[in-house]
């Protein structure tokens, strides 16, 4: 009489979370970037990638799906099923801009996503093409005032950090500066190292190699403090005398809003593992970019807060999807 009861209290088990955090993954998982393969976010998830693929035992895939900032991918993980096998790389800009920027979003990140880990936080850097006849971000500012809109500064896309940065710089020192969207960073540091463009706020991770044989100019650091990188290199508040002016960028992992607590704790702990990693450590911070590996819920909580943040310069600097 007992059989089937015991049949179902075993079913029950193997299907309970703890069984499935044991037992996932089970088959490959896809770690979904919103930008071309080069860019910054692209080198930061191939770095995790692999270091998973090798703890979990089943290959992680990096996914490219590049478009709208991001958004285009983050729209993509939000609708997939909630089982730990597609996964988002997010950035500050399609997981925090997007809700204020993007009204046409199909996502809403607070309701959508399952926050796993802030992976590192990305130092950006305000350069400019050798043609351009600025030493400092004075001289810049000023050089700006006079041309009126004719200077330009390139962008990995519409809500991106580089965008923000450009946005809050004009709203700070009130001058008029043409944005310049591209789809990722790789398209938009090379319209950079061309000449199409004059200036950019590049993230270290591509930018550095280029300083370093002068290829570009480096004025300051967007962030609030100075990179440890270049520290011969302002801030921005401290160049241009604008105290408050800071704008940091960040990657993140994050699932759909349902995926199982088990199977968030299992790939919290092996991408803090991944990133504690003496090889990744070096890695990481010799391109600028600082490993984090915080909690879900600080993760969170610091997403929160960057919704906020940001969508008190969208409203201000009247920003619009373009």
């Amino acid at each position: 009489m007992g059989h089937p009861a015991i049949l179902i209290f075993l079913a029950g088990l193997a299907s309970s979370p703890f069984a499935l955090a044991q037992s996932y993954p089970t088959k490959p998982v896809r770690m979904v970037v919103g930008f071309p393969p080069g860019g910054p976010s692209d080198l930061v998830a191939r770095t995790l990638a692999q270091k998973l693929s090798a703890s979990l035992g089943q290959q992680v895939i990096v996914e490219n799906r590049a478009g709208a900032g991001g958004v285009i991918a983050a729209e993509q993980v939000a609708k997939s099923p909630p089982d730990g096998y597609t996964l988002l790389h997010g950035t500050i800009g399609s997981v925090a801009v997007a809700m204020s920027l993007n009204p046409n979003r199909g996502f809403d990140t607070l309701r959508d996503f399952a926050p796993i880990t802030q992976n590192v936080a990305v130092t950006n850097i305000l350069i400019t093409h050798p043609s351009v006849p600025a030493k400092s971000v004075k001289e810049l500012l000023a050089l700006a005032r006079t041309r009126q809109g004719r200077l330009n500064y390139g962008s990995s896309g519409p809500g991106t950090l580089p965008h923000l940065a450009g946005e809050l710089l004009k709203l700070m020192a009130k001058v008029e500066i043409t944005h310049i969207a591209y789809k990722g960073s790789a398209p938009s540091f090379t319209a950079l190292l061309s000449g199409e463009v004059d200036m950019s706020f590049e993230n270290s991770l591509i930018a550095l190699p280029q300083i370093r044989q002068g290829k570009v100019r480096a004025l300051a650091v967007t962030g609030e403090r100075r990179s440890k990188l270049l520290p011969d290199l302002p801030t921005i508040a401290e160049a241009a005398g604008l105290p408050g002016y800071g704008a940091s960028g960040w990657y993140g992992l994050l699932a759909p809003a349902a995926t199982p607590k088990a199977v968030v704790a299992r790939l919290h702990a092996e991408t803090v593992q991944a990133l504690r990693q003496p090889d990744v450590v070096e890695r990481l911070s010799g391109q600028g970019a600082e490993p984090v590996g915080n909690t879900p819920q600080e993760f969170g909580a610091f997403i929160r807060s960057e919704i906020d943040k940001w969508a008190r310069l969208v409203k201000a600097a009247n920003m619009k999807v373009e």
